[in-house]
Order: C-alpha cells, then structure tokens, then sequence
C-alpha cells in the first residue's frame, strides 16, 4: 500500500512538473522569441509582448497649480505578423497611407533615404539610435553598409515585390512603411510599428472603415500643458539616442523607446517623475482580432514634482521681460538710441532665506504645446528662442561686479566704507593703459568728484573703483599671495556651480589661470590693466543670470549663500504620500567684516537713493537695495552680430532692512543697467501684493 502511495505521489509530482516546464516553455517563448519566430510557432495566431509605459508624474508649481499633466491619445499601429499574412501588404498599405494624406494625418518614419530622385541618404535627421537600427537591417540583409540610397531603393522594391507599374511616390511610401515593419523582427526590442500618434476621433473612425486586418488602435498619453509660461524650465521630452540608452538600458523600467525628459524639469527630475512600465500578453488571430489579452506586470504612474516656481510670479518676469526688450528695439534709449538692437535677456527670482527659484524667465521663449511642429522654426530663428540664457548663457557682469571689490577693498586693502578719493576722470597711473569714469569725457571734463566707497557702489564710479582696486590687489599679493576678488567672488558663488537640478553653465572668473587657459599661445601674464578691467567686472569675467542672482542673495544674506534649487517637494501619483521634501543647503559662506557688510547694505541702498536707480526706487513703497551695470561688449551675441550697444544688468534684494527676495535681470544689448527696473518693478509688485510672501501658502494639492 505505501509503495503504492509513493509510486502515485512520484507520478503526482511528474505530472506537476510537465506543465511547469510547458509553462516555463510558453513564458519564454512570448518574451524571447521575436514576433515572426511567433507566427511560425502558432500558424493561426501570434502572441507579442508590448511594454506599457507607467503614466509620467505631472509637474506642479509651489502652490499646488499643475503645469504640466497627461492626455489620453490614440495612435494607429500596425502589426507586422498579420499586415504581412493578407496576401496584399503593399496594397493595404498604400491604401492606408493614402487615406491618412487625406485626412491629414501626420505618419511616423525613420526611413533614412530622401523621397525624390536623386535618392540620398538623410541620416542627421535620426538620432543615433535609429542609425544603429538601419545598420542592423543592412546587416541582417547581407547589404554592404556603403550600398548607395539608389541601390537599396532598387532592391528593396524587388524584395517587396512592389508592382513596376506604380508611381515613384507611391512606391517610396510603401518602402518607407516595409522598412519599419521589418525592422521589428532585426531589432527585437522594438515595439509594433506606431504608424500615427494622437489621432482624432473622426480619423480614427475612417481608417478603420478601410478594414486592413493589422491596423489597429492602442491608447497612450501625451504632454498635456496648462500654461503657457516657464517653457524653458519644463523642458521636453523625447526618445533616447545611443548614449542614453546606455545609461538606462539596465533599469527594468525602460525600454530602448521610451520617452525620457530632454530638457528643464522634465529631465533635471526624470526619476521621480518617470513611471514604472507594464507588461501586457496579446494574442491576435491572422485577422488581426484579439484573442486574449492579460498584463504580467501592471504600469505604475511617476510621482508628481511640485516645484519652487510660483507660476503667476514666472508669468509677470516674462510679460516684464519681454516688454521692456521689445520697448528698447522700438525706441532705444537716450539721444543715441542705444538698445534699439537689444535682442535677449533673462530675469531669475530667488527667495533670499532658502535659495528657492520662484521666477526664471528666458526672452525670447517658446510655446511647448507646439515645440515638435515649430522646432525646425525655432531653431533657425535668429534669437535663438530655445535658448535658456537664464542658465547657459554666461555674461560679462559689468558694475553689478563692484559690490565684490567693496568687500575686498575692505576686508584685504585695508579701506574704510568711508574712505573718500576724488574721480579725476580718466585714470593715468598706467601709460600704456588709461581707463576712464563713464560719465568723463575730454569734452565736459564731467566727473563723480570726491566720493566715498557707499556712494561710489551708489554711483557707479569706475574711477574710485580703478584705484582701490589696484591698491587691494598689490596689498593683497604682499601680504597673502592670492587674488582677493577671485576668493571673494567664488564664495559669493560667481563662476561656481548655483546647485540648480538644471543643466547649467558655470561660466569663469577673471584672474590669471583663466587669462593663461584662454590665451595658450600668447603671453598671458596677469598685468596691472587686466586687475583695472576686473575690478569692474569687465575683462574675463563670464556669469550667467542666475549665477548673478545667487550673488546678489548672497549678499543680502551677509555672505551666506543658499544653493539654488527648483525642487520644492515629491509627492505620489494620488498626492497621499509626500516621497520627499527638499531642504535648504548652504553652498558656500564669505566671512565677511562688519564695515564690509555696511558698505554694501548702505552702498546698495544709496544706489536708490541718490544714485543710479533713483528715479525708479526713491518713492517705492520697499525698501529696495540694487546695484546697475553696464557691460562693454566685443564679440558675438546669440544672434552672431557683433559689437553694438552695450550688454545691461541689474541686480536687487528687498526689502532693504529684511531681505526675502532676491533679483537678477540681464539683456544682450540693453545699454544700460537702469534700463532694466522696470523689469524689476512689476515682479515687486506682484511679489508685495501677496499677503504670504510664501510664509504661508494654502495649496490645490497637498499631501501630509
């Protein structure tokens, strides 16, 4: 009886493993084999595996207000197995291309051969990835990679069989779609050839009409935008290239087509807003019918990021932005009308106690809603508006530079805040090199007189500015061995990494290793002219705006400066969880004397006072502390033009005596710094006029 029992129990155990194996078998089978090894395996249908991307997490300004969000779309794709099983794939084919020329339905394809004779190849418009495919169908059909785009025109038309008879456009159409569909059996982690994406309902119901067994419907998800502002912030989205599919390509939550952010947030914060990708089994007869469907793996949805922008406030600096840029071409400014030829700029709004970026505008700027079929647009444009100059565009900073060499004058050359020097106008220590105060000229004899530290920061006066500058940086070499205004202009984070998530160009500061990097092949000493030009911030000195706006924080931080950061908090696809909260960081931190520290406070305030921008901020309701610059310029601008008026900057902090915000502003071609207040004013206004000031702030979409 027990050896009755055991036999039975091995026969129990036999049988129970005979089905695991056929159903280990069959799972292998669905996931390795590629969709014709399928077909073969099963005459009357064909079973695939389709990756199902998570839904991407929204992006959400500090407020709670979504920016950015997902719409459903359906796209038409074709199955290769059952187009090809017809008996009339080229005809089924050209009948559908035809019927979405008609309805002006927008076809995908990354057929690398121009569609007119001549045919040449057109492999800049893939991206390298799509390069390594066609590749690989050149190999996988023993074609030399050197076969001309004619030759391979000429086979592939016998290899389809495609009738003589046919028009030269009508054929290339129908090459064009072969060639995709192939492709999915050389290339086996590509997914069933998406013909169209994001077709209308009225379109999708004519195309079905047509009846082509293959073509079916498969629901997705765009970018949705619910503003029209901070596009360069957003960023895009895209498919990977080669380089990134490296990066990627061992995260079982992508696969070689997935979209991935390109640009902004959408990129800076891909992995929280990324999803997790699904795995779905579908089974289709030879008339292309679903037979079953089921998912081994369910997609998860990203997480929402709620970023440090307030999107009313990035709307203002835009409007404000863009309305003094386009006032200073249509009238410029001054009896020259310098600024007529301004072409770009940039405004970056910081919050002074935490670094947080409420506001970063780049001019001109674009409209992500209709990025894909404007780009060749916006990419010939000659203001290049896809630019982000807020963070990749590094700029001579002008006088806004001054508050650096106050701080060293001070604390290394030994000066008080009080210490007075009469502005002789144009400087003569130096024969080979004799710079001038803007406002001297030979014809007026104008000059600033004698004037101490606070009102020459006020005043702008390069002449006060030449002369402790020189005295500081000889001080300074005797007695340390360094360049005090490099040390000093690093820790106020100029020339240094802001900490912003976004790409981001450091720029450079102007001393000696920069000039001898810059110069290899000439004599690059650091000479007595190069210490006057870098004292005002002109010479090698290169920062971008929002590298300026950290400087500025800096200051009204007393020389603590905060990280800049985008990223407020994390929070679950359903806002129930809250995954994470950034943190303030302190980046760096200038020790700083208290006469250094009441120069620039008073210098910054006396500037609205009685100096440079006091026809804008004497009578407004904040206190305002600023600083003006003007920027001489010699080379190209984004345009490519060279020379013409000069670049403007303009830096503030208020309120004076407590400060919580923080403002850089700069335009290519703005002739003057003060130009830019009223850039300045409205964003004040705006930011005022808030009851919080960002104390406290009730959101649309919380989590605890």
């Amino acid at each position: 009886m027990a050896r009755r029992s055991r036999f039975r129990m091995v026969v129990l155990i036999g049988v129970i493993v005979a089905i695991m194996c056929v159903f280990l078998l069959r799972m292998y089978t669905l996931a390795a084999v590629s969709p014709d090894e399928r077909a073969v395996a099963d005459a009357d249908s064909m079973t695939y595996q389709t990756t199902v991307e998570g839904a991407r997490g929204c992006i959400l300004d500090r407020n709670g207000n979504v920016l950015v969000s997902n719409r459903a779309t359906y796209n038409i794709v074709i199955i290769n197995y059952v187009l090809a099983n017809t008996g009339a794939a080229n005809e089924n084919i050209l009948k559908l291309l035809q019927m979405c020329e008609q309805l002006g339905i927008e076809c995908q394809s990354h057929f690398p051969v121009t569609n007119t004779r001549p045919y040449e190849y057109d492999m800049q418009s893939l991206s390298t990835t799509w390069q390594t495919y066609f590749r690989q169908f050149l190999n996988n059909r023993d074609y030399d990679l050197d076969i001309s785009a004619s030759t391979l025109m000429r086979n592939l038309r016998e290899a389809y069989k495609i009738p003589n008879d046919w028009s030269q456009e009508d054929v290339y159409k129908v090459i064009s779609v072969r060639y995709e569909l192939e492709l999915r059996s050389v290339a086996t982690n590509l997914e069933n050839y998406m013909l169209a994406e994001d077709v209308d309902a009225e379109s999708l119901a004519a195309v079905a009409e047509l009846g082509i067994p293959g073509v079916i419907v498969q629901s997705g998800t765009v970018r949705e935008y619910k503003t029209a502002y901070a596009a360069h912030l957003l960023g895009t989205l895209g498919a990977m290239d080669a380089d990134e599919w490296e990066v990627y390509r061992e995260n079982d939550d992508y696969n070689m087509n997935a979209m991935i952010g390109k640009s902004g947030i959408e990129k800076a914060f891909e992995e929280y807003l990324h999803g997790v990708s699904g795995t779905k089994i579908t089974t289709v007869s030879t008339t292309g019918d679903v037979l079953s469907e089921y998912y081994t793996k369910m997609p998860e949805p990203g997480n929402n990021v709620e970023t440090t922008i307030d999107i009313s406030l990035q709307a203002t600096a835009e409007q404000a932005l863009e309305k003094v840029i386009l006032d200073l071409r249509e009238n410029g400014v001054g009896k020259n009308k310098e600024g007529k030829d301004a072409e770009g700029g940039a405004v970056v709004v910081q919050q002074v106690k935490t670094g947080e970026v409420l506001a970063c505008a780049s001019y001109p700027t674009f409209d992500l809603s209709t990025y894909r079929e404007n780009f060749k647009e916006l990419s010939e444009d000659e203001y290049s508006p896809l630019y982000n100059r807020a963070l990749l565009a590094a700029y001579p900073p002008g006088s806004i530079y001054k508050m650096v060499t106050a701080i060293a004058a001070i604390d290394y050359g030994h000066y008080s805040p009080y210490h007075i020097i009469t502005d002789q106008g144009l400087y003569t220590y130096y024969d080979s090199f004799q710079p001038k105060c803007y406002v001297w000229s030979r014809a007026t004899g104008a000059t600033h007189g004698p004037i101490d530290m606070r009102q020459a920061i006020a005043h702008s006066c390069n002449y006060y500015f030449y002369e402790v500058g020189r005295v500081t940086y000889d001080t300074a070499q005797k007695e340390v061995g360094y360049n005090p205004f490099d040390v000093i202009a690093k820790a106020l984070g100029l020339g240094e990494p802001t900490g912003v998530e976004l790409d981001e160009e450091t720029g450079m500061r102007a001393n000696a290793e920069t000039k001898k990097e810059m110069y290899v092949n000439e004599d690059s000493g650091w000479y007595g002219a190069d210490v006057l030009q870098a004292v005002i911030g002109q010479s090698l000195n290169r920062f971008t705006p929002m590298q300026m706006c950290s400087y500025v924080q800096a200051l009204a931080n007393q020389g603590t400066r905060y990280s800049a950061t985008f990223l407020s908090r994390v929070i679950s696809w359903d806002y129930q969880d809250l995954i994470l909260e950034h943190a303030p960081e302190i980046a760096s931190q200038l020790e700083m004397s208290d006469d250094a520290k009441l120069c620039i406070s008073e210098g910054m305030y006396l500037t609205t006072q009685e100096g440079t921008a006091e026809e804008y901020f004497k009578y407004y309701p904040v206190k305002v502390a600023c600083k003006t610059g003007t920027a001489q310029w010699q080379g190209t601008t984004s345009s490519g033009a060279f020379g013409g008026s000069d670049h403007a900057s303009f830096v503030l902090y208020a309120p004076a005596d407590d400060p919580e915000i923080a403002i850089a502003v700069y335009v290519e071609k703005g002739s003057k710094g003060g130009n830019l207040s009223n850039v300045c004013i409205p964003i004040l206004d705006a930011y005022f006029s808030s009851a919080t000031h960002y104390e406290t702030v009730m959101t649309e979409n919380t989590a605890d």
